[in-house]
């Protein structure tokens, strides 16, 4: 039986290769993940042109999965470096990567990404709208969106960021709202100007059934963007952003009738009572939907240290029901990330995704904490390395300060609690000086 996307094979009751795939993976039943992705709280974003891909799911009952941002901008059209940096990010196991790049003739470092790259990858097609077409933001036509829109599926990018949450009447609004940091979401920016330029629509809504059939051809999975997320935490969980989920939620309907994937995006920064809220939101009006969150950032004041207020956000935010992280790097609200900020914010993700995971039990989460706990009682340093989410730092760390016991550290030598209890439970006398 022939399908267009996963979405419609799993309406079919089709296992696709993709869903066997993940289900390896998950360590779970294939026929679950198929039942999952019929249901929508699964998706597989899988482009038909994207042969290098390595599935992955993202959704209900499967593992957080974490994104990177990369691209090239006007102040640094560096293709090589980008792909210095893809490169590391898929040796870090990263499931997804985005390409932002919102410069100039952007296709050829898209093309370079997907040809190498085993993971997901996205892409926000309004970026690429001003380079690919040559013209004036408040120039561009409907139609020519959907020009790009087009170019990005072909290309063969799995999911796309669309904006399609936006209407003229929140626009209206916004003018007037008391939001200190009104509208942070570079796409959701791009779109409100060509709207109050040109007085008419959000062109993506008004378009929208074209777009569903662009990505039904290439079973591209939509993205959708949550252009009004809040840009500080005094703009958190407000009346536009949530009336911009209640319209997403509708437009992820309308997808699922076509038989495209679709996952909501959400904030943003959060006050840290409130992450909670905003996942038990999202799950309820969405149908449960897979969410992908930008942290959350839980604190404005700390500039160069945004992986941690992200990571801190990140963790409670997936432990109560968020599937897919966007990493935050020190950089920030700052610079485009060099390679060893790229580095930390993965790490700092990852960490997130895991203490998210152990709190939603997922299958196999905690094992690999038990078996760094039983290494470090047994003060197995190699193994605690091997275990480790980033082995380098802790192997550099012990190289620059070596114990003179070496089964111990510089930190407490002889009084290392490991060793005194080991000696104990094996009849040795505990000699301390």
């Amino acid at each position: 039986m022939e399908y267009t996307t996963q979405l419609d094979a799993a309406k079919k009751k089709i296992i696709t290769k993709e869903m066997i795939s993940v289900a390896e993976k998950e360590n779970i039943d294939a026929e679950i993940i198929r039942q999952r992705v019929e249901e929508g709280s699964v998706v597989i974003p899988a482009n038909k042109n994207h042969t290098s891909l390595d599935a992955q799911g993202v959704g209900k009952g499967l593992k957080t999965k974490i994104n990177v941002n990369l691209g090239i901008s006007k102040d640094c059209y560096n293709i090589e470096a980008e792909m210095q940096k893809v490169k590391v990010a898929v040796e870090m196991d990263a499931e997804a990567i985005m390409d932002l790049s919102n410069y100039g003739k952007t296709r050829k470092f898209r093309e370079e990404l997907i040809d190498f790259a085993p993971c997901m990858i996205g892409s926000v097609p309004m970026y690429d709208c001003v380079g690919m077409l040559d013209k004036e933001l408040k120039d561009i036509t409907e139609e020519e969106f959907l020009q790009v829109v087009e170019q990005h599926a072909k290309d063969g990018v799995d999911f796309i960021t669309i904006h399609v949450g936006l209407t003229k009447d929140i626009a209206q609004h916004l003018k007037t709202t008391d939001r200190i940091t009104k509208i942070v979401s570079r796409g959701g920016s791009l779109l409100f100007a060509w709207m109050i330029a040109n007085n008419k629509e959000n062109p993506l809504i008004t378009k929208y059934d074209e777009v569903l059939e662009i990505c039904e051809k290439y079973d591209v999975t939509l993205s959708l963007g949550d252009a009004l997320r809040p840009g500080c935490i005094n703009d958190a969980t407000d009346d536009l952003q949530i009336q911009e989920l209640i319209n997403l939620s509708r437009m992820a309907k309308r997808a699922y009738e076509k038989n495209v994937q679709a996952m909501i995006e959400g904030p943003g920064h959060v006050p840290i009572d409130q992450i909670e809220a905003n996942m038990t939101i999202e799950k309820t009006i969405c149908n449960n939907a897979p969410f992908y969150v930008l942290g959350p950032i839980v604190t404005d004041i700390a500039p160069g240290y945004d992986h941690i207020t992200s990571a801190i956000g990140a963790s409670i935010a997936a432990s109560k029901g968020a599937d897919f992280i966007c990493y935050v790097t020190p950089a920030e609200h700052l610079r485009l990330p060099d390679l060893d900020d790229m580095k930390e914010g993965i790490i700092a993700a990852k960490i997130a995704a895991h203490v998210g995971d152990i709190a939603k039990k997922i299958p196999g989460a905690k094992q690999r904490d038990d078996d760094m706990s039983k290494a470090r009682f047994n003060l197995d340093w190699e193994k605690m390395f091997e275990l480790a989410i980033d082995s380098e730092k802790p192997k550099k760390y012990r190289e620059e300060s070596t114990p003179i016991e070496q089964d111990s550290c510089t930190m407490c030598g002889k009084m290392c609690s490991m060793r005194t209890v080991k000696k104990v439970l094996n009849g040795e006398d505990v000699n301390l000086i």
